[in-house]
């Protein structure tokens, strides 16, 4: 294990996005207590940035560039740690590699500097319940857990204050997070490929794009390393990569689970493997598994009342996400909350399964459901399924429960991005669950 206050102390670092969601925060105070001269810049103003500066006052050693990008600060540095949201191809990462500076991210920072086993886990869908659930068998057998990577608030390179020799890291890994494993060539000890669908369209030119991304969390892996990976992505995509460990791919097992749906039967044979990989026996995986509750945003139940159950769904940002929820849900018929910002994925299968199994549909406003209303909309009439379109939160959820009269469920699965009504997706969380504890 690394002594990383050496690493970070008196170095000069740039941190290229604060941002709202915690990580960058974490990031910074990481940096600025362990003794780096810190630059922070974002392209968001002071004002917008208000929450995230105030819990880093009183840190004498962090100098803010708001509201624009200084070339300046890719220069005379000795380190840039960048966000997620932050594209490798922006001129200021290129302005730092024109001159020679390290540019890091701060998961695949953690996962070099820790110095214990790294598991990272990856996915279009099911990265954050199989993170989740590798963490809870762990800490159900008694061991010690880090948990990172993409998880609400958490600084991964924060982290580091609590690794202990005996510490196995689990990271839950996006897109974006595996380019920084990608720039520093290392991989994950135990890598979890859960599957690859299409996403992010708006984002990447194409799937293989995406998928080269994610193929950082197995590429440099080595021999004595596990690779775990769903049937249809080891079918489909890594037998085309050849990565240099083998894959497994874990049969289904006979577990009494709490998370619905036959998704969540697969995202539990990856965790169990991805424990089988780390020494645990079947019996205490079987016990972590069967003890493992739904992660919030991931199909939970949030709230039974006057005969309807209610779930939050929110992390399900793509089409095939609710269509799993709705079918996880079936043969109950749903009242769906659905909607939100374009990502340019194929409707057609979400628009004819919703026909079928929703009783009713409250659209929240936003360009992909504009999209989907307008394909929908039609099915909806001649099966005369009600529906509306509502520009809040609280407005949705109301025209929910007046729709279930009752009785039956209320899914709120938006298979969309969250921008437009909404900050981000975890602003739209914690608005619906506000919303709901108001009923």
């Amino acid at each position: 294990m690394r002594d990383y206050t050496e690493f970070f102390k008196g170095k000069r670092i740039t941190l290229i996005g604060l941002g709202l969601l915690g990580r960058g925060v974490g990031d910074a105070r990481f940096l600025a207590e362990a003794g780096a001269e810190l630059v922070v810049t974002d392209l968001k103003n002071e004002e917008a940035l208000k929450s995230s500066l105030e819990q880093l006052s009183g840190l004498s050693n962090i100098t803010y560039h708001l509201g624009a990008h200084q070339l300046e600060d890719f220069r005379n540095r000795d380190l840039v740690i960048k966000a997620a949201g932050v594209p490798l191809e922006s001129p200021f990462v290129a302005e730092a590699k024109k001159n020679n500076i390290p540019v890091r991210m701060s998961a695949d920072l953690f996962a070099e500097l820790a110095g214990v086993q790294v598991v990272g886990v990856t996915g279009t869908r099911g990265k954050s319940t199989v993170a989740h659930m590798i963490a809870h068998i762990l800490k159900a057998a008694g061991k010690k857990v880090l948990l990172g990577g993409n998880v609400r608030g958490v600084s991964t390179l924060a982290l580091l204050n609590e690794v202990t020799p005996e510490t196995i890291a689990v990271l839950e890994l996006d897109s974006w997070q595996l380019q920084g494993f990608g720039e520093a060539k290392i991989s994950p000890n135990i890598a979890v490929f859960t599957n690859l669908m299409q996403d992010h369209l708006n984002y990447y030119q194409n799937q293989a794009a995406y998928f080269a991304d994610k193929s950082n969390i197995f590429k440099y892996q080595k021999p004595g390393d596990t690779l775990v990976a769903g049937q249809v992505v080891a079918e489909q995509w890594l037998r085309a990569a050849n990565p240099p460990v083998a894959p497994t791919v874990p049969a289904l097992g006979n577990w009494q689970l709490n998370v619905l749906g036959e998704h969540n039967k697969e995202n539990a044979a990856l965790a169990a493997e991805a424990a089988r990989a780390l020494g645990l026996t079947e019996e205490q995986i079987k016990a972590g598994l069967e003890s493992f509750e739904p992660v919030e945003g991931r199909l939970q139940l949030v709230r039974e009342i006057n005969g309807v159950k209610i779930y939050n769904d929110n992390n399900a940002t793509t089409p095939d996400a609710t269509i799993a929820a709705l079918a996880a849900l079936s043969p109950a018929k749903s009242v769906l909350i659905i909607g939100g910002a374009d990502k340019n994925l194929p409707l057609k299968i979400l628009v004819d399964v919703v026909a079928e199994l929703a009783r009713a549909v409250v659209f929240l406003k936003g360009t992909g459901t504009d999209k989907m209303r307008h394909l929908l909309a039609p099915s909806l009439d001649k099966r005369k399924i009600p529906w509306l379109e509502v520009d809040s939160m609280e407005d949705g959820v109301k025209g929910a429960m007046a729709f279930a009269q009752g009785k039956g469920i209320i899914l709120f699965s938006p298979a969309f991005a969250s921008f437009g009504l909404f900050k981000n997706e975890y602003d739209r969380n914690d608005q619906f669950m506000k919303a709901v504890s108001q009923l």
